[in-house]
């Protein structure tokens, strides 16, 4: 699509002065957000690099998908506030607006729908390749392999200078993803695959795939359970340039097929400090164990030279509240309040939950409920096993994945990515001889 946003030059400059010479650094402005110093032709006029490990301070591309700004706890997909879209719309509709850049007309909508619905179903030797991992293998770690083997079972969608390729290549992605991740966890237990049926919406769909039991009893969805699987869908398809996304445009900017870029991003979604925010959280609760002891464990949270910390609380980015937590809020009731569970973890984290809104060092603090949170109750109150709870964030996440990388392949100005480097290794010495050292 046409973005009829550009970067905009604003007629400042920087000047930056090194040993005694000036240089001018063009400013630009977005749409939104901070203006940047533009410092690609710094290493050529001055021989230097900049440093800024984890490029907190670097924007690495143009984008006109996701825009956050945690100041004012707002999150906005293509302009849209995340709270609007996840009250209005449903899941494969915020998937065509990443993907396209506009809300789908009723004709469009019911495409595009039709389209992934269609597609949900895997190549039968797909599924046989499941069958070379270990039973316990984490989901995850299934994940990665299965998806990116896709490239070796749907080679007819994998050259991306082919417009049409890259679209079938996305539909196929966000068709057969929650299929794969279905499958994953009925390997995970021993169960038989259940096929997608065409009947049911893509969240609704995903439950069945994931609860239903083929030939045993029928398995109806709960509406409940439904839309709250699809509001933390909607929340959790796109966030920026966090570390999975960037990891999927460098892997894209290398050429390399959209499978194995989508199986990169899973990757670097795995590691806890990403993805794994909700499992810590339930990992969390289960350490604290009972209601009893939660006042023990506020203690531990507030004293600064205890390790103890209270996961799913306050977020890195968003400073005074996380706008997905307040979908959420909602949702975790009434999940809570359908299923009627009886369970000691999520009784303490309707404690915590009350605690955190009302004492004054929580509030003062801002460490409010974060998504995480509100994610990790629903996902345990459903039944997910915290093993399956990264496994639905990819889920998610593969739309805005395949957004960004779609984006970046029309860039221009897109080249491949490398970074730079601070050397402090060994200057150059010569070759000693084995019986010399």
């Amino acid at each position: 699509m046409t973005n009829k946003y550009e970067k905009t030059v604003t007629g400042d400059t920087a000047t930056l002065t090194v040993r005694g010479k000036n240089y001018e650094l063009p400013i630009y402005a977005g749409s939104s957000g901070p203006d940047v110093l533009d410092i690609s032709k710094l290493y050529a006029e001055t021989d230097m690099f900049t440093f800024d490990p984890g490029f907190t301070s670097t924007a690495s591309c143009e984008s006109s998908i996701t825009y956050i700004d945690g100041g004012k706890g707002e999150l906005l997909y293509r302009g849209y506030p995340i709270e609007q879209l996840a009250e209005k719309s449903d899941f494969l509709e915020v998937a065509y607006l990443l993907l396209n850049g506009e809300l789908p007309t009723a004709d469009q909508d019911k495409e595009f729908k039709k389209a992934i619905t269609y597609h949900t179903m895997v190549h039968e030797q797909l599924v046989r390749f499941f069958g070379g991992f270990r039973r316990d293998a984490h989901p995850m770690a299934i994940m990665c392999g299965v998806v990116g083997a896709m490239s070796a079972f749907y080679h007819d969608s994998t050259d991306i200078t082919d417009p049409q390729q890259r679209r079938v290549a996305s539909n196929r992605l966000i068709a057969k993803i929650p299929t794969i991740a279905a499958m994953t966890y009925k390997y995970s237990i021993g169960q038989p695959f259940v096929y997608p049926r065409n009947d049911l919406n893509y969240a609704e769909n995903f439950l069945y795939m994931t609860f239903g039991v083929p030939n045993c009893e029928d398995y109806n969805v709960s509406k409940t359970l439904a839309d709250a699987m699809d509001k933390i869908f909607i929340l959790h398809a796109d966030h920026e340039q966090n570390a999975s996304t960037s990891t999927v445009r460098l892997a894209g900017s290398s050429g390399a097929n959209p499978f194995a870029c989508i199986a990169a991003g899973i990757a670097s979604l795995w590691g806890p400090a990403h993805g794994g925010a909700n499992e810590a959280c339930l990992n969390m609760l289960s350490e604290i164990g009972s209601v009893d002891n939660i006042p023990e464990y506020i203690n531990k949270a507030k004293d600064k030279n205890d390790p103890f910390r209270l996961m799913g609380f306050g977020h890195r980015v968003y400073k005074n509240f996380d706008p997905r937590a307040k979908v959420l809020q909602q949702a975790a009731h009434d999940v809570l309040e359908e299923l009627g569970v009886n369970d000691t973890l999520l009784d303490v984290a309707k404690e915590l939950e009350r605690i955190a809104l009302e004492d004054p060092y929580f509030v003062e603090k801002k460490l409010y409920p974060n998504v995480d949170f509100y994610s990790g109750i629903i996902l345990k109150a459903m039944g997910f096993p915290t093993s399956m709870f990264t496994v639905l964030f990819a889920l998610a996440r593969t739309v805005g994945w395949i957004s960004q990388w779609g984006e970046m392949i029309e860039d221009p100005t897109q080249k491949i990515g490398r970074p730079r480097q601070l050397f402090i290794g060994e200057t150059e010495r010569n070759y000693i001889d084995v019986d010399k050292r």
